[in-house]
């Protein structure tokens, strides 16, 4: 068999353009600009392209979109005083603290110090216990991502057995809770799971967030299963250049599956859309002004 493939580039752009139309609304209606603020402390290359990128596509969207570079020996008092600023900024409605951190700033007294309403990651205990109550207004982005592609493509959440493979804060977590609400039944597996493999076989919906590269094989696979890989590493392809997989060995894994996500192309052309979105819906709850059904 050969898997349906899930493009995430396709629906990512469906929701900004949807997102991009309703900035344009509560400008035009309301002179409310979603604004957009990130902080980078450090020099790390990847984060560096990823921040850049998540403020090109917010200005792209008609955005407000700022961004704030802190060295890498800047203090946890800095970064912190940093966050507060812009927590008091009114053009400001979503502030993204690029992870990871300086090991000199703890990402906990970060999270402790946003304000939940401008937490656009959906990290800070607030976000993350309201996700938990089913009271959440933000959820973490690459999650939210999966799940609106599920729904994009038609696979049945309910009452499905679904195996989340990853216990991040970022990602593995909420994840297994936004299935669990959408009436899953849901296994976490971890590094400490045994028998790894055979809890993969029984999943109707495998999703691989554990960080090694092409670790989940395709006889792990249930026939007909959904498998989506939220994996991105770099790896060496030969002639001294390097290639993204994912956390699941794509050619074997889509020989079985019923549907997959690629890497690259799947779930990570989501996450930036998704904090799109996020900052829209903090932007309209900050102004107290509904969003229109179709957004």
């Amino acid at each position: 068999m050969s898997a349906r493939i899930i493009d995430g580039k396709t629906v990512a752009a469906r929701l900004k353009d949807k997102i991009a139309a309703e900035a344009t609304r509560l400008k035009g209606e309301h002179g409310v600009v979603p604004g957009l603020a990130t902080v980078l402390v450090g020099n790390d290359p990847a984060s560096d392209v990823y921040v850049r990128n998540k403020n090109k596509t917010a200005e792209q969207l008609g955005f407000h979109s700022v961004s704030f570079h802190l060295p890498a020996e800047a203090s946890e008092a800095n970064a912190l005083a940093q966050v507060r600023l812009l927590n008091d900024d009114p053009k400001v409605h979503g502030i993204l603290v690029q992870m990871p951190l300086p090991k000199q700033v703890r990402e906990e007294a970060v999270l402790d110090a946003l304000d939940p309403r401008k937490d656009v990651d959906a990290l800070t205990p607030t976000n993350a216990g309201l996700l938990l109550s089913g009271r959440a207004t933000l959820v973490s982005c690459t999650p939210m991502g999966v799940m609106l592609l599920l729904k994009e493509y038609g696979v049945e959440v309910a009452a499905a057995n679904a195996l989340v493979i990853g216990r991040s804060l970022l990602f593995g977590k909420p994840a297994a809770q936004l299935l669990l609400a959408a009436n899953a039944t849901v296994t976490m597996a971890h590094s400490k799971t045994r028998d790894l493999a055979d809890h993969c076989r029984g999943a109707d919906i495998l999703v691989a967030a554990i960080g090694r590269p092409e670790f989940v094989q395709g006889d792990w696979v249930k026939l007909g299963a959904t498998v989506i890989d939220v994996g991105i590493n770099r790896v060496e392809a030969g002639d001294g250049k390097t290639k993204l997989v994912g956390d699941v060995d794509y050619a074997t894994a889509a020989e079985r599956a019923g549907a997959i996500t690629p890497v690259p192309g799947g779930v990570g052309a989501m996450t930036i859309a998704c904090l799109m979105r996020n900052t829209l819906i903090a932007a309209s709850a900050i102004a107290g002004i509904p969003l229109s059904s179709a957004s």
